[in-house]
Parts: C-alpha cells; structure tokens; sequence
C-alpha cells in the first residue's frame, strides 16, 4: 500500500512540474481553454499527414477558437511526436505594429519554415522547440500539450 501511495505522489508531482514549465513565466500566456481534437492523417489535415509538416488551427481552418488565442500552429516531428504553439507572439500579445491597427502581431510559418516569424517585430522562433532563434524577444512559443495516440491528436493546455 505504501508503494502505491508513494508511486500516486511521484506521478502527482512530475504532473505538477510538467505543468509548471510550460511557459507559466509568460504573462502574455492567453487565459483561454484550447481543447481541440483531430485525425492528423485524414485528408482534411494533409499537412500533418507526413514528418515535418505543419498547419494552423484557426476559425478559417473550421475549428473553434476561443477569444483569446489567435489559433494553433501544429508541427509533425515525427510519426508519433507532435508540437502545438499558440499563433499568437509570445512577446508581444495583441500589438498592432501600424497606427491604423491593421498589421498586428501574429506567428506564421510559410516561406520560414522550420522557424515561426512574427509578423510585427520580425523575430524567429524554432518549430522544433519553440525557442527564440534571432531577435530580442524575451519568451519562447507558447507551447500546448498534443498528445498523439496512433490516431487522434489531443491539443490542450
């Protein structure tokens, strides 16, 4: 009984630490609930149907974002490994780098690949960990949990 009592207490506290180094330092973080669920090898996703593929989850994609978050850039690093970053800078949440608020800060991919940029202050950040690559940034990416299980892929934070 002991044992089980102490293996319940270990696993509760790597639970605990886990959840502590995803990016709780970051007071840009976005206080919202990101719980998406998707068939990464269906044809709909096709990106993220082989390693190194990519795409974003946004409201354009048919998923529902909660306000808050300007969607999800999900990255294949391989077959059974995935990573989830929040589309919006980590540096520098809600700015609009123009006076008539058209250009504001968002993370894309595109023609960048394997970095994430940002649209407003230019910097770069790896997709394969979410770190600061080039530029004065303070942060890293907003990492997201993204659990695959051979078939589904769970994103959450």
């Amino acid at each position: 009984m002991k044992i089980i009592s102490a293996l319940f207490m270990s696993l509760l506290l790597l639970i605990t630490i886990d959840g502590c180094n995803k990016g709780s330092v970051n007071p840009n973080i976005p206080r919202v609930v990101i719980n998406i669920t998707i068939d990464p090898n269906s044809t709909i996703y096709q990106p993220l149907n082989t390693p190194g593929g990519w795409l974003y989850l946004d409201e354009q994609a048919g998923i529902y974002i909660p306000y808050g978050s300007q969607g999800v850039i999900v990255y294949r690093m391989s077959m059974t490994e995935f990573k989830a970053y929040e589309r919006q800078s980590p540096d520098s949440r809600f700015e609009c780098c123009d006076e008539n608020m058209q250009n504001c800060a968002k993370l894309i991919v595109g023609g960048n690949y394997p970095f994430v940029k940002d649209t407003c202050n230019g910097n770069l950040y790896q997709l394969l960990d979410g770190s600061l690559f080039t530029g004065e940034g303070l942060y890293p990416l907003i990492e997201y949990g993204a659990v695959y299980d051979g078939g589904l892929l769970h994103i959450f934070n």
